[in-house]
């Protein structure tokens, strides 16, 4: 039956079983059938979009990084192939695929039992960023019950975060009665919370860098159209700086502005499409919840509940857009300069955007703090993959594909340099009581304080948030 499921699923891929879903959940909360089907292929059409222009765009950035290693001259032995290769084992281990059913079955007995408000079915194809994490454990340990444990344990993790953010998220995406759920780029949201105190002390909250204020300022030239242009152009010259002087270099500076302008100009439109998929069932949802107390708010709502969308939704947001290639140069060099550090972030690098959405939106879009969160969490990050290297090697070397010719150790910068879920799988694979048992007692602090004090907690970030705007 496991590998039946994994043939399906391998099969379809994500365009095909995304729809799906949001078709299944659009039935579910009575959209009409025209409508839902309409949401359903918008889905379809917005992934299948952004897999065009990831995979176009991913050759060109990755020559580039490569030639940033090439001038530096400093080896890293792990090397970053992207979230594919991790995908890959979630879906070709035992592990992965039984928790990819026992996970669903739990995702909806969770939210019916209301332990959540996010209805994280929706997002079933993201699952496999709790498989991977499993099958690495039963690699390390070969006890099924440990690495099951383990991915039961993120996906509550995830859940609560998740929640934490929604009404941020929501907000600033606009996207109502929405969030984003993928386990592996939720974990943001700690670093944030714990960051933003420090960064409205050093005053970064009066720092108004934003896409919109240099369009404001600069007409043109604040346009996302040219500051992709200005963005590939940096990005372009960090890449050739031992042969500024070739007619092929400048060539290559010359496609890859044009190529970053592209994507900051066309991503948008798509992500348009993708989100328009949500909105039916989003004003489904916001029906279910009116309640007859009209003193009820987005915060008090008892009813309020979140649909886990797909995080392709926020990518092509401006802010975040610019920010994640804004961070693609800074972690490269981070890791030049990261003492200690063995893992060479190339391939995730086009996936910083959906890295750091939780950082946006609980910041509105302060690019400094985005990018100075982004810096301290995923220089972390860097040392998780470092230490996770042998063990995610030899998990995508028995259940994903056979590695490159040359290449020795292998992560994923976006699934494996995830400080928190390393800490996690730390304390599992140790298998002490003391240490599981703290991360479980930790999990119940959160959880009690997100259900008893849930409109506090969201109105506390909306009013951290707002200290990001420009004074009126």
């Amino acid at each position: 039956m496991l590998n039946a499921v994994n043939h399906f699923f391998t099969t379809f891929g994500a365009s095909v079983i995304v729809p799906v879903m949001i078709f299944l959940v659009a039935g579910l909360l009575g959209v009409k059938l025209k409508v839902a089907l309409q949401s359903a292929l918008a889905a379809g059409v917005g992934l299948t979009g952004f897999g065009w222009l990831i995979s176009a765009f991913t050759p060109a950035v990755t020559k580039l990084i490569k030639q940033m290693v090439q001038t530096t001259g400093i080896h890293l032995p792990i090397v970053d192939l992207g979230w594919q290769t991790g995908s890959l084992a979630a879906f070709g281990s035992t592990v992965g695929l039984t928790f990819f059913i026992g996970g669903l079955l739990l995702e909806l007995a969770l939210f019916a039992l209301k332990i959540t408000r996010v209805f994280m079915p929706s997002n079933l194809w993201n699952n496999f960023g709790f498989m991977i994490w499993a099958t690495m454990a039963y690699t390390v340990t070969h006890n099924l019950g440990l690495a099951l444990g383990l991915a039961t344990f993120l996906l509550l993790v995830t859940l609560l975060l998740a929640e934490i953010q929604a009404d941020a998220w929501s907000t600033f995406y606009g996207i109502k009665n929405a969030t984003v759920a993928a386990p592996h780029n939720i974990e943001q949201v700690v670093p944030i919370l714990l960051l933003d105190p420090l960064w409205n002390l050093l005053g970064f909250n009066r720092v108004h860098v934003t896409p919109a204020r240099f369009k404001a300022r600069f007409g043109l030239l604040g346009e996302p159209t040219a500051l992709g242009a200005l963005l590939g152009l940096l990005i372009g010259i960090l890449g050739n700086l031992t042969r500024l002087t070739s007619l092929s270099a400048w060539g290559q500076i010359a496609q890859f502005t044009i190529q970053l302008a592209a994507i900051m100009t066309i991503f948008p439109l798509v992500t348009q499409v993708f989100a328009g998929a949500f909105a039916p069932l989003a004003a489904a949802i916001d029906q279910r919840h009116q309640t007859s107390d009209q003193a009820s708010t987005d915060l008090t709502d008892p009813k309020r509940w979140f649909l886990a969308i797909d995080d392709g939704v926020g990518y092509g947001e401006t802010t975040t857009l610019m920010a994640g290639m804004l961070l693609i140069p800074l972690m490269v060099g981070v890791a030049f300069l990261l003492p200690g550090n063995r893992a060479l972030p190339v391939v995730d690098l086009i996936a910083l955007p959906f890295m750091i959405e939780s950082i946006v939106a609980l910041t509105r879009g302060n690019l400094l703090k985005i990018l100075a969160t982004g810096v301290v969490w995923f220089s972390l990050g860097l040392y998780a993959a470092s230490w996770l290297g042998d063990v995610y090697t030899a998990a995508v070397a028995q259940y994903g594909t056979a590695l490159p010719t040359g290449v020795v150790l292998i992560t994923s910068f976006n699934l494996i340099a995830r400080p928190l879920n390393a800490l996690i799988f730390a304390a599992f694979i140790s298998q002490n009581p003391v240490w599981i048992g703290l991360c479980l007692l930790l999990y119940l602090i959160g959880l009690v304080a997100l259900r008893t004090r849930r409109p506090q907690i969201w109105a506390y970030l909306r009013k951290m948030a707002a200290q990001n705007e420009p004074a009126k």
